[in-house]
């Protein structure tokens, strides 16, 4: 069994790699269902957790470990094969790919190559959900529900809510030796699906709005930033992990006021949504240019 800081400090750096993975291209119909609404999510998807779990621990438990076991392959592959960032265009048949990570998480489950392989697959659905959501939420709305969720998350944590929960969900297993999927878990240490969901959403967001470049300067600061949160580990027992991705967001906003002049080097990508800026007043409508 790996030392608790090597695993958690690695599961962290995956959490700041799945910021620079979003990019592939949405279907566009998707963009008929665009609305704020969808902002509600994310903090919602914590707050729920809580209550369905706690309501009825061990069944609640047990019903979302099946519920990831069958949409964690299915979501990965649609990342694999079309909203990944080298997707593009779509590569359907790199979606095959999940049929030997799945064997690998099955046939190695409690083995460091099978919590490997079961941590691609989780990274990799919520890829998705990211993608997903931002193709629907107007992005301030959706930089909002980040925020929202790491408030949420950490409140709950700081209040001990979440404790009993996230116990009862790490403790589930689904039947037949299959691999559980609803958490991201390595050696020694487990982190949230929803904090890898949060990493996603970021990820997404910033390749909807600013571009790649900006997108992996990002994901190399959440990193930074949840390696160094990891410390606090030495006095708590449970840190909400979604407060690292929601203070990268904060500090690209203020960077982007801050630098209203610089334009973002990439062009859209063919195919991507319109590129609402976040942190920023809208365009005026005179003549005089104006920066981003």
């Amino acid at each position: 069994m790996l030392p608790f800081w090597i695993s958690i400090g690695l599961l962290s750096l995956v959490q700041g790699a799945v910021v620079a993975v979003p990019g592939g291209t949405p279907p566009g119909a998707l963009r008929r269902l665009r609305g704020r609404r969808w902002a509600l999510i994310p903090p919602l998807s914590v707050i729920g957790f809580v209550f369905v779990t706690r309501a009825a621990e061990t069944a609640g438990a047990q019903g979302l470990t099946y519920l990831a076991l069958v949409a964690v392959p299915l979501l990965a592959a649609l990342a694999l094969g079309r909203l990944a960032w080298n997707a593009h265009p779509p590569r359907p048949a790199r979606a095959l790919l999940v049929a030997p990570l799945f064997a690998l998480a099955w046939a190695d489950r409690g083995g460091l190559a099978g919590e490997v392989a079961a941590l691609v697959l989780s990274a990799l659905s919520c890829v998705s959900l990211g993608v997903l959501l931002a193709t629907v939420t107007p992005p301030r709305w959706l930089a909002a529900g980040i925020v929202a969720m790491a408030v949420a998350d950490t409140t709950l944590v700081v209040s001990d809510l979440l404790q009993r929960p996230n116990n009862a969900l790490n403790a589930a297993h689904p039947a037949a030796g299959l691999p559980r999927l609803q958490s991201a878990v390595f050696g020694s240490a487990v982190m949230g699906y929803g904090d890898l969901f949060v990493a996603a959403l970021l990820g997404a967001l910033l390749a909807v709005t600013v571009g790649r470049s900006t997108q992996t300067r990002a994901a190399a600061l959440t990193a930074l930033l949840a390696l160094g949160f990891d410390l606090l580990f030495f006095v708590v027992e449970e840190l909400p992990a979604t407060v690292p991705v929601a203070l990268t967001l904060i500090v690209v906003v203020l960077a982007r006021r801050w630098r209203p002049s610089r334009r973002e080097e990439a062009p859209p990508r063919a195919g991507a949504l319109d590129r609402s800026p976040i942190g920023q007043a809208a365009p005026r409508p005179a003549q005089t240019p104006t920066g981003r």
